[in-house]
Formats: structure tokens, C-alpha cells, sequence
């Protein structure tokens, strides 16, 4: 579903303060050792921020005592800090087809008191109403109470439910990318109060991106096999 005008006008307001951007690569990855890294939830025209911007909090991450990670939060209300999602506009902008990633990696906790689903969003072009734009068709479940645990989100065009446009052209000029939780494969998602934790978001390779995920059903394997002893 295509965010509406204003809503791009405050992005573009905020994205004034924002880095400068660069291609993104196959080795970016974000560990959030001393800040939010870039990492925004839009804005107003005076360049205040919304309730529940990603913070950063510098302790308790995958790795614990002393490993920063990025927390994003929701209210549930109905202006713009209501939905649980964080945006970027420098590091993960780019060509992600020349860059040769098909995955994104990242490590997830949920600090709320409800489940969440994980997804992610691309967008071409920021600032202005978008001409391409598509969700991860795959929703990564992180339940309430949960420990920290690693997602990977296949991000081809197969991978992509395009909302508009084409997701090749879009993968090949992303503008913008966001974290966010949606129980369905669209763009704006539900308002609801949560929080989540997010560490070492990672471009992954291709050759990677099969390991991980052999790696990943392996394990699921793995876990059959014991239940059914």
C-alpha cells in the first residue's frame, strides 16, 4: 500500500539530518557498538522525532554485558511513532544486484509483551511518493519472552512481495530500507505498543546465504527428528 504524500514530506524533512549515503556492499553490517548507526523513524518538518525512535541501548545484545544493540519501539497510537518500525536511508541504500547480496542477516529480541512478526520493506525512490516498492514475503516470527535468535531474510526478487513496480528495478536503486513488524506482506503495517531489539544486521553474499541456509534447515531437521523419537 503506497504511505501518502505527507508522509513523504516528513521522511524528506527528516532525512535531512540523516548521513550521507553510500553503496551499500556485501561486507556492510551494523553492530551497534556506540549508536543508532543511522537508523531513524521518520520525522516532523522541524526535525523533531516521534515517540518510540530507535534508541540506542549499550548493553544486553546477542553477545551480552557491554554489546550495544538498537532498540525500536512502538506505541500504537495513531500518529507516527504507532507502528513498530525503523528506517534507513545511507549504509543499506544501494544496488543490492551489483553488490551480489540475496540475504539479509540480523539478530532479534523481542522486549515486548506480544509476539511479533519481522519483515522487511524497500522503497525507490525517498524522497517523494515511491515507483517501486516490496516486503520480504517471508515473516520471521519472534515470540514475546524469547532470547535473542539470528533471522535471515532472502531478499531476490522471488523473495519480495512487490507492493508496486518491479522489485529487479527496485533492488538495483533502493533508496530506503526499513525494519519493521507486519503480520501480513504489506506496507503500512498494523499499530500496536512493542518493542524489539536488533543486532549485526548483515549483507549477506550469495554463496553465504545458501550456507546459512542449509545451516538453518539442518537444524530444523535436527529438531524433527528428536520429536519424533
Amino acid at each position: 500500500m503506497k504511505e501518502s504524500l505527507l508522509s513523504a514530506v516528513l521522511f524528506a524533512a527528516a532525512i535531512g539530518t540523516a548521513p550521507a549515503a553510500h553503496a551499500v556492499s556485501a561486507g556492510e553490517i551494523d553492530t551497534f557498538a556506540a549508536g543508532v548507526e543511522g537508523w531513524f523513524a521518520g520525522g516532523g518538518p522541524s526535525g523533531q522525532m516521534p515517540a518510540g525512535s530507535p534508541a540506542w541501548v549499550a548493553s544486553g545484545g546477542p553477545a551480552g554485558a557491554g554489546d550495544g544493540f538498537l532498540r525500536i519501539s512502538s506505541t500504537g497510537s495513531d500518529d507516527a511513532g504507532g507502528r513498530l518500525v525503523a528506517m534507513d536511508a545511507a549504509q543499506w541504500a544501494g544496488n543490492y544486484g551489483a553488490a551480489g547480496i540475496s540475504a539479509i542477516a540480523m539478530d532479534l529480541r523481542n522486549l515486548g509483551a506480544s509476539d511479533l512478526t519481522v519483515r522487511l520493506y524497500f522503497e525507490d525512490p525517498i524522497p517523494g511518493p515511491p515507483l517501486n516498492e516490496a516486503v520480504s514475503t517471508l515473516g520471521v516470527t519472534v515470540p514475546a519472552g524469547g532470547d535473542w535468535m539470528h533471522a535471515l531474510f532472502p531478499i531476490g526478487p522471488g523473495s519480495l512481495t512487490v507492493l508496486q513496480g518491479s522489485a529487479t528495478t527496485l533492488l538495483g536503486n533502493t533508496t530506503v530500507l526499513r525494519i519493521f513488524s507486519g503480520t501480513a506482506a504489506d506496507f503500512p503495517p498494523e499499530r500496536f505498543a512493542g518493542q524489539l531489539g536488533v543486532d549485526n544486521i548483515q549483507a549477506v553474499p550469495e554463496p553465504e546465504t545458501f550456507a546459512l541456509f542449509a545451516a538453518g534447515l539442518g537444524y530444523v531437521l535436527t529438531r524433527v527428528r528428536r520429536a519424533r523419537r
